[in-house]
Formats: structure tokens, C-alpha cells, sequence
């Protein structure tokens, strides 16, 4: 065998080698259910009316009860209708680390849906359609986003919330202070003993915590939005089958008073869904 013949037989057999290693399977999340009649499902503690711990800390919300029937129709797909559910509660930095690694299978909260997340995992249909904005003290009166100027801001860490409150700042040249914190709880904290002058999130997230505040007189709501926040349900990456079955449950729920009686359960004192809201529901009902 001559040299070269030596040369690019070597140079085939590591391309091949190479590829053999980079090539992933994709994941079978539903086989991995079937053979463990368990399903393990994220969802957040603090994101009433989403996704929060009830008062017998067991997972509720809008998201939980739309994730309930996907749970179910993945139960049917699988022939396992006695489903067992791990929920596991966490951030959504943490939660959306748990379904790239494996850990969680589905994630049912108040996750946007982003092109750098979409590098990490794949996400359902969309599932709600908010605006993040601001929370404030009444009192000194501050009535928009520039009026924060040499304020401090508090936001959760790791959320798009963050990433657009930043760009904001910078695009509209205000010289606030941002202050990261772990979660809702403690940035409404935050605000109400003064450590910060504004808390950003998403607006009915923030309507949440003010409905539960001892002092609901003393906050009051920015009119501007901050960003455009699209829901939808964190999954495996790749998982063709998987995200077919939680697809087709959503589309079903949608095509089905099932959706307004979810929607009035939690957020029917607000109203009736937005025209937008209500077209984003039809445009995600997938037919047959």
C-alpha cells in the first residue's frame, strides 16, 4: 500500500471516528417514562398565578393546571395512566438546567421562550403571551421607567426579565442601579423595606405578589411595558415524539372550553383573555 493510499485511509477512519463521537442520540423521553411510570415535572414556587406552592404546598397555578392535562395525555400515549409525578421546584435557571441534563422531562411555569434557550432545550406550543414591567413604591411617586433615574432596581437573576431591563437602561440612558436577586419573594422584599425603589418582572407575576402584599395601597404598577414575554413549556432537546404529545395535549385543551375554564380559575378577575392572547391560543391549535 503506497503512502498516500496509507495517508488518506487514516484520515477517512478518524473523520469517521469523529462523527461516530459527536453524534448524539436523541433522547427517548418517552420510553424513559413508560419503563418508570414516573414523569418529573419543574415548576416554580413563586409565580402566582403561574406556578406556586398552595397552601398545602403542593405545586398550583394557571401553568400547573394546563401542565396537568399534558401529564395525563402523555400518561394515555405511554399506557400508563397511574402516571406518577415528581414535581421539582427551582429557579428558572435551575429548571431549565434540569431538562438539558435529564433531570426534569417536562418544565410547566412562566418560562419565555428565547433563541439562547432554544440552544439548551426544545419548548411546546406557547402557553400565555405577558409583558414584564415595574412594581413601585406609591410614595415618592414615580410614574415611569425614567423616572428611575439614580434608583435601585431589583430583578431576578438569570431571567430575560434582567437581560431586557439592562438593554432598556442603556438604550433610554438611565442611570439606575440593578440589583439581582434570587427570586420574587425577595424582591419584593426588597421594595417594601426600602432597599430597593422598583421591582421588574413579568406584570401579572407582579400583580401576584402585590395581591398577597400586607400593604397593597402603598405599590402601584408603571403603565409601560418593559418586554414581550412568551410562555411555553420547557423539553428535552431533540425529542421529536416527546414534543409531539405535549403539542397535541395543548391543542386539544385550546380547542376546548377546557382553556377558559383554566383561564377563569386564575386570572378571571382580570378580565377576559386579550385579543391577543385569544389569537395566540387559535394560531397554536395545531389541526390534525
Amino acid at each position: 500500500m503506497s503512502h498516500v493510499k496509507r495517508t488518506l485511509l487514516i484520515f477517512v477512519a478518524l473523520l469517521c471516528a469523529t462523527g461516530a463521537a459527536l453524534a448524539q442520540p436523541a433522547p427517548d423521553t418517552l420510553g424513559r417514562i413508560k419503563a418508570s411510570r414516573t414523569i418529573n415535572v419543574g415548576y416554580s414556587t413563586d409565580s402566582l398565578p403561574f406556578s406556586f406552592a398552595g397552601p398545602d404546598n403542593k405545586p398550583a397555578g394557571f401553568s400547573i393546571d394546563l401542565c396537568a392535562r399534558v401529564i395525563a395525555a402523555i400518561g394515555q400515549a405511554v399506557a400508563a395512566p397511574d402516571l406518577k409525578v415528581n414535581w421539582i421546584a427551582g429557579t428558572v435557571g435551575e429548571r431549565l438546567s434540569m431538562v438539558k441534563s435529564g433531570k426534569l422531562d417536562l418544565e410547566c411555569a412562566n418560562t419565555s421562550r428565547t433563541l439562547s434557550r432554544m440552544r439548551d432545550v426544545d419548548f411546546s406550543s406557547l402557553v400565555f403571551i405577558d409583558t414584564g414591567g415595574f412594581v413601585v413604591r406609591a410614595s415618592p411617586p414615580i410614574a415611569r421607567l425614567t423616572d428611575l433615574n439614580g434608583k435601585k432596581i431589583a430583578v431576578i437573576k438569570g431571567t430575560t426579565t434582567e437581560q431586557r431591563l439592562l438593554g432598556q437602561l442603556k438604550a433610554r440612558l438611565v442611570n439606575a442601579e440593578v440589583i439581582t436577586v434570587a427570586d420574587g419573594n425577595e424582591g419584593m422584599a426588597r421594595l417594601e423595606n426600602g432597599s430597593a425603589d422598583a421591582f421588574a418582572s413579568d406584570k401579572l407575576k407582579l400583580l401576584g405578589f402585590m395581591a398577597q402584599s400586607k400593604t397593597p395601597d402603598r405599590l402601584s404598577m408603571l403603565p409601560e411595558d418593559l418586554s414581550f414575554e412568551p410562555y411555553a413549556f420547557a423539553l428535552p432537546r431533540g425529542d421529536a415524539s416527546f414534543r409531539y404529545e405535549v403539542d397535541r395535549a395543548l391543542t386539544q385543551v385550546y380547542a376546548s372550553p377546557e382553556i377558559d375554564s383554566i383561564f377563569d380559575r386564575w386570572l378571571g378577575k382580570l378580565g377576559r383573555p386579550t385579543g391577543l392572547l385569544a389569537a395566540m391560543y387559535l394560531l397554536n391549535t395545531i389541526p390534525e
